[in-house]
């Protein structure tokens, strides 16, 4: 990566005065909201959670993400990275889900999948702290090129095509609100006011609301309406948050074949986090990333995945959008990142305000993700260019690895289950239809194996460059 060298108004041990500090990170805490709350949003309906349950899944989510943020600047990589819920993982988790609550069967538990998230998510992070710690990341990127990380980070995006237009459908016309508002904030007048830059998706949630709340008080949106904002949850919502901090949802739960799906999205999530590190210490004027640095940084991206088993939360990663916040505000004071921590701590005990975010209208959200998911896999895109595209041998395998990715997965949830479950033992019929049912781990598997047995230069397969990831969430 060729250095950067900004000029940065407050540099990595720098600590501004208090008030700003304390304003630069509610900045942080605000560019990190909207994907942070997307996730939880998403989940926990189709887990049949209720506006309740969803209020105490996005409380859980920010407390793990300012643990995670807290641990990473202090004793990881101590780089100002914010920590948040990785896309990385959707994939696995929407496998989960739809093998815990079938569609149709009202009999499960609300959120019955979570424990079984958790427990893969533990058993991850031990992996994860094993390779950040002992150092390994360096072998790993010997074997990664853009040939594999590109459809890797495309199918992250595509797996999510049925949580786009089918929820997005519930109202169309707020979703289409939603999806123009952003548009128009983050490209049409981004250049008219930073607020318009650094918070497109917040202002067009919270311009989208303001428009269903005003429908439903004139009696045009009824009670029974999508669209219709339900604060019942936020009314019935202690202010602080006294039980059910620890294992909300229970006590983890151990499946070999989930835990073997997730392992595909530790993949894509480290990968991210180097780009991240790489582009964040720069960006703060302080060169590049030291191995030591990187493996701390990884190491400690497990503890605080692990820790989001703990408080009942997702997955973590680091935030690229608030590296780019750095470079647009030339601040890049771990302090500030610290202060933040503190704060995303401090809201998820506030159950308020968990309440309050769950009652954003499903169609508002349905936009959110139409406009989001294919922005992921149009990174996958420019990862996957980084690599030689006039090479055939390139198009080959990349092109390979992405169909199969959607393929097979396809295969598996129609027919391919069953088939595995009669021709194969138990113990491994799991563990085939748990990579079978995702297709980042078949793109991932096939990638690497015929990327580093058909021949190729490394200035042919992109490794010649330290911009391997970029580190997109």
């Amino acid at each position: 990566m060729s250095e950067i060298k900004p000029t940065v108004l407050y540099g990595l041990d720098d600590r501004p005065p208090l008030g700003k500090s304390v304003m630069l990170a509610l900045q942080h805490v605000l560019t990190m909201f909207g994907s942070t709350v997307a996730v939880p949003l998403m989940l926990g309906p189709i887990m049949g959670m209720n506006t309740a349950q969803i209020a105490v899944l996005i409380s859980s989510v920010m407390l793990c993400s300012g643990v995670a943020t807290l641990i990473q600047s202090t004793v990881g990589s101590r780089l100002p990275i914010i920590q948040g819920v990785s896309f990385s993982f959707l994939a696995a988790f929407f496998m989960i889900i739809a093998a815990i609550h079938p569609e149709g069967d009202d009999t499960v538990a609300a959120g019955a999948a979570m424990p079984y998230i958790a427990g893969a998510v533990m058993v991850g992070a031990v992996l994860e702290m094993i390779i950040g710690f002992s150092g390994a990341m360096g072998l790993i990127r010997r074997v990664l090129s853009p040939v594999v990380v590109g459809p890797v980070i495309m199918l992250i995006g595509l797996a999510l095509y049925e949580a786009g237009a089918p929820i997005a459908a519930t109202h169309w016309p707020i979703a289409i609100q939603t999806i123009v508002l952003i548009s128009v904030f983050s490209f049409v007048i981004s250049d008219k006011h930073p607020i318009f830059r650094m918070f497109p998706m917040l202002l067009a949630i919270a311009g989208t609301v303001a428009t269903c709340a005003a429908l439903s008080a004139v009696g045009i949106f009824g009670p029974d309406h999508p669209a219709r904002p339900n604060l019942d949850a936020f009314n019935q919502a202690d202010w602080i948050r006294t039980t059910g901090v620890i294992f909300p949802w229970g006590l983890p739960k151990f499946d070999t074949g989930f835990i073997i799906a997730v392992m595909a999205g530790y993949l894509a999530s480290m990968i991210e986090s180097f780009g991240d590190y790489h582009a964040c210490k720069q960006m703060a004027g302080g060169g590049d990333p030291t191995p030591e640095e990187i493996s701390r940084g990884i190491g400690c991206e497990g503890i605080g995945c692990a820790l989001t088993g703990v408080f009942g939360g997702f997955s973590s990663t680091s935030y690229s959008e608030n590296v780019g916040l750095i470079g647009l505000t030339n601040v890049g004071s771990r302090f500030v990142v610290q202060i933040g921590a503190v704060m995303l701590i401090l809201l998820g005990l506030f159950g308020k305000f968990g309440a309050l975010a769950a009652a954003i209208p499903t169609p508002v959200v349905g936009g959110l993700y139409c406009a989001m998911f294919g922005l992921i896999s149009a990174v996958g895109i420019r990862q996957f260019a980084k690599a030689d595209l006039s090479s055939d041998r390139n198009l080959f395998i990349g092109g390979f690895a992405l169909f199969m990715g959607i393929s097979v997965q396809h295969y598996f949830k129609n027919g391919g289950v069953e088939a595995a479950e009669v021709a194969l033992p138990a113990a491994i019929s799991s563990v085939v239809c748990a990579v079978g049912q995702t297709g980042m781990a078949v793109a991932a598997i096939l990638g690497i194996a015929m990327d580093n047995l058909i021949p190729g230069t490394r200035a042919e397969r992109g490794l010649d460059t330290e911009t391997l990831a970029t580190g997109e969430t």
